[in-house]
């Protein structure tokens, strides 16, 4: 993946990949696996964030399942 791609990712990873499954299968370095799966732990606190407040268009939640994908990330160093 190229700098630009990778940054893309970093913004915005539920474009970049369908799943925080699929960031861990990536061929990237695991310290941009971890800072893109942060981004995204951080996006889907934000949503959760604004499901209480009645402010979501019923986007799936997926914290549970980025927070699976970093521990095992973070398990392996």
């Amino acid at each position: 993946m190229a700098m630009a791609e990778g940054k893309k990712a970093t913004d915005d990873p539920s474009r970049a990949f369908s799943s925080p499954r699929g960031v861990v299968e990536s061929e990237l370095p695991r310290e941009e696996k971890i800072q893109i799966l942060r981004s995204w732990e951080l996006d889907a606190r934000r949503l959760l964030e604004s499901a209480e407040e009645n402010m979501t268009g019923g986007e799936k939640d997926r914290l549970p399942e980025i927070q699976r994908a970093l521990r095992e990330l973070e398990g392996s160093a």
